[in-house]
């Protein structure tokens, strides 16, 4: 557990980040979290892009697609969301949810970071 509480405090680190949930899309239920607060309710955030998540999945399988999601962007006024689904055996099931301010983040950089972090997360 405590691996996954670094990992979310380092992606905290990333520039222009507001907050970070670790979840399961089969429950919605958030597993861990670091930031947010009255800007955004992360437990919130977590069951409602687990639909996200789900739909996209349902999609890809009516479709016939059998590649994996790397990531999930939801581009706002202000803010990137992104959404990255673990791919190690421990996080099947699993995905990052991840807010950036867009004036104080890079996005391919945070993609970057995102993805070498989460090979880290033990859960």
């Amino acid at each position: 557990m405590a691996e996954m509480e670094t990992a979310l405090k380092e992606i905290m680190d990333i520039d222009g980040a507001i907050g970070v949930a670790l979840v399961d899309h089969t429950s919605g239920m958030a597993l861990g979290t670091a930031g947010g607060g009255k800007e955004l309710d992360l437990t919130v955030a977590a069951a409602g892009n687990t639909d996200v998540v789900r739909a996209k999945l349902r999609a890809m399988e009516m479709l016939n697609i059998t590649e994996k999601i790397e990531d999930i962007l939801i581009t706002l006024d202000t803010q990137y969301h992104l959404i990255r689904p673990l791919t190690s055996r421990s996080g099947k099931g699993l995905f990052l949810y991840v807010a950036l301010r867009r004036d104080r983040s890079n996005l391919a950089m945070s993609r970057h970071h995102l993805k070498r972090i989460e090979n880290d997360i033990d859960v």
